[in-house]
């Protein structure tokens, strides 16, 4: 009678270990979205992929590169905006699947140039990224979410995606 008791006790016991297993800390996923820059007074699409690391149920680490979009002045003269960008993100679970994140960091954003009769330019500034979304678990390792960001004082981007945790 001990064995039976000594042997259900240890097969409850690795079963409740592996369902309180941790979720996977690494995730990888890609957006699509529109990007409005004020000095063009247009919206432009864009897509974009990111890397990230949970530290914590609260706190994460990502990475990502964007193509914010293509502007064009006229028909002589147009400006490519791309984003490489590492940032934190804290989140608050709001119940149901769903989380409230913010997200604080730093990008820098390349600006390409081409004009007709000119030579064409690049330029890159730094800038402090910031944003805020909402995002949901469709299942233990695929989560969609919505983001507005703040790439620049005169950027702003909403997006949405997909991120699949391993």
């Amino acid at each position: 009678m001990f064995k039976k008791i000594a042997i259900v006790a240890t097969l409850s016991v690795l079963a409740g270990s592996a369902f309180a297993a941790d979720e996977p800390k690494w995730y990888a996923g890609a957006d699509v979205g529109t990007t409005k820059w004020d000095q063009h007074g247009a919206h432009e699409n864009g897509v974009g992929a990111f890397l990230g690391y949970r530290i914590n149920d609260t706190f994460a680490l990502e990475g990502s590169a964007r193509r914010l979009g293509e502007f064009a002045s006229g028909a002589n003269f147009s400006e490519t905006v791309d984003q490489l960008s590492i940032s934190g993100l804290a989140s608050v679970p709001m119940g149901n699947g769903f989380k409230a994140f913010g997200r604080l960091g730093v990008n820098n954003m390349r600006i390409s140039t081409e004009s007709t009769g000119y030579p064409d330019g690049h330029r890159s500034k730094l800038f402090a990224l910031y944003g805020a979304g909402v995002s949901y678990d469709f299942t233990p390792t695929v989560t969609g979410r919505v983001e507005v960001q703040k790439p620049s004082s005169n950027t702003t981007s909403i997006s949405t995606g997909v991120a699949f945790k391993f």
